[in-house]
């Protein structure tokens, strides 16, 4: 599916707009960026870089970088019909890179549906 990347980005706002607000309550210092494609040539999704909240304890402070969530336009946009579908995918993206911001392990995250 070929998407401008505008209107990629369109989609993550949106699909940011639909996730629940108690997920986003808790964001700090985290970023979400866009990029083309994974660096080590893998279909790869999404990747969250970061320190967990569970993670974190009292040496955790103001000089740490901020968390990322780096979604992957190339492998969404390849295994993605519409933009509906992009949508869709997009959304789930996030739940779940943001579910390993707040913890959740790769086991819980596919119970949960955000696989």
């Amino acid at each position: 599916m070929e998407l401008p990347e505008e209107t990629f980005d369109d989609l993550v706002d949106e699909a940011l707009s639909h996730l629940p607000p108690a997920l986003l309550d808790n964001l700090d210092n985290v970023l979400i960026v866009v990029e083309d494609e994974p660096d080590d040539g893998s279909d790869v999704l999404g990747w969250y870089e970061g320190t967990a909240l569970t993670e974190r304890d009292t040496s955790y402070g103001m000089g740490n970088l901020p968390d990322r969530v780096v979604l992957f336009r190339g492998p969404l946009t390849r295994m993605c019909e519409d933009e509906d579908d992009l949508l869709e995918e997009i959304g789930i993206t996030l739940l779940h890179e943001l579910g390993h911001y707040h913890g959740i392990d790769e086991d819980r995250l596919h119970e949960l549906g955000w696989g």
